[in-house]
């Protein structure tokens, strides 16, 4: 007779999730109402069963290994399979909808997997989605047509949401652009922007003349695609975040100034059980790519 696998402890499994979430056990242990030592031993057990190590230390932090990856993978499904079963079984199925409208950075690469995950956890819940800039979709907000918006933050504006993370933004530009001999040449700086207004756009404009940088708009795009094919197609930089940046695109070195960071807020209505789910699956994973 074959022998059996051993079964993995789920608990185990949640309590490394976790842990890898939050980037540190010590903070796992927190969320979980448990020790660090009995986290510590959990991880422990679920690599004694697994036969390898998960985890390894890089500077004062924490990284999976090539396994911890693959059981990382693992484990984000069988525990979602496991609180599903636990909320059907218990009569909990969430039945309500949710409208939410997010910017283009977030709904072209973001969203779909953090909207398709809820949905696998809350099959009940109807999610309707719309992708728009920032000023149509705090109109939809303030009209009652949504109820949640994921918005780059505005420093500027009167309204306060949730802020849910800070990301870095960059000059972003194809490979063969060689910057320092344009500016050299007396060259303006070619930029790829959104039409006005836009907040990048904006800050990008402040960022070179205070720098002393000449520059041009030479392509304006209504579509977040349109700007990444622009840049694909060598025509200029664009400054955005790195979320959902092409692979065959690159930071620009420093001769451009340091852009900063941009923040990014949730505005939100009254708080039901599946928006509160969301909102927490949101921040979570903004925490992962900002």
């Amino acid at each position: 007779m074959n022998k059996l696998p051993p079964t993995l402890d789920l608990d185990a499994l949640r309590t490394f999730a976790t842990g890898m979430e939050c980037g540190s056990f010590a903070q796992a242990a927190l969320r979980l109402c448990r020790s660090t030592s009995a986290v510590s031993a959990q991880l422990k057990k679920l690599e004694q069963q697994c036969g390898t190590e998960l985890v390894m230390k890089r500077g004062r932090g924490l990284t999976l290994t090539r396994d911890g990856e693959i059981v990382m993978g693992y484990a984000r499904r069988m525990l979602a399979l496991n609180d599903e079963m636990q909320s059907v079984i218990k009569g909990e199925q969430l039945q309500e909808e949710i409208r939410i409208g997010m910017q283009e950075d977030f709904g072209e690469s973001l969203m779909p997997g953090i909207l398709g995950e809820f949905k696998r956890h809350h099959p009940g819940v109807r999610i309707i989605a719309r992708v728009d800039r920032n000023r149509p979709l705090l109109n939809a907000f303030d009209d009652d047509a949504l109820d949640m918006v994921l918005l780059w933050q505005d420093s500027h504006a009167q309204r306060q949401g949730r802020t849910i993370g800070q990301s870095q933004m960059a000059w972003i530009q194809p490979p063969d652009l060689d910057i320092s001999a344009l500016l050299a040449g007396g060259e303006p700086l070619p930029l790829v922007m959104f039409d006005h207004p836009c907040l990048m756009r904006s800050h990008a404009i402040d960022c070179l003349n205070r720098a002393g940088i000449p520059w041009r708009v030479v392509f304006v795009s209504h579509s977040l695609s349109g700007i990444w094919a622009a840049v694909q197609a060598g025509l200029g930089v664009t400054l955005r975040t790195r979320i959902g940046m092409p692979g065959n695109l690159r930071v620009a070195g420093k001769v451009l100034p340091t852009p900063g960071s941009l923040g990014i807020t949730l505005q939100h209505k009254e708080g039901t059980k599946a928006r509160t789910l969301l909102e927490q699956l949101m921040a979570e994973a903004l925490l992962r790519v900002t």
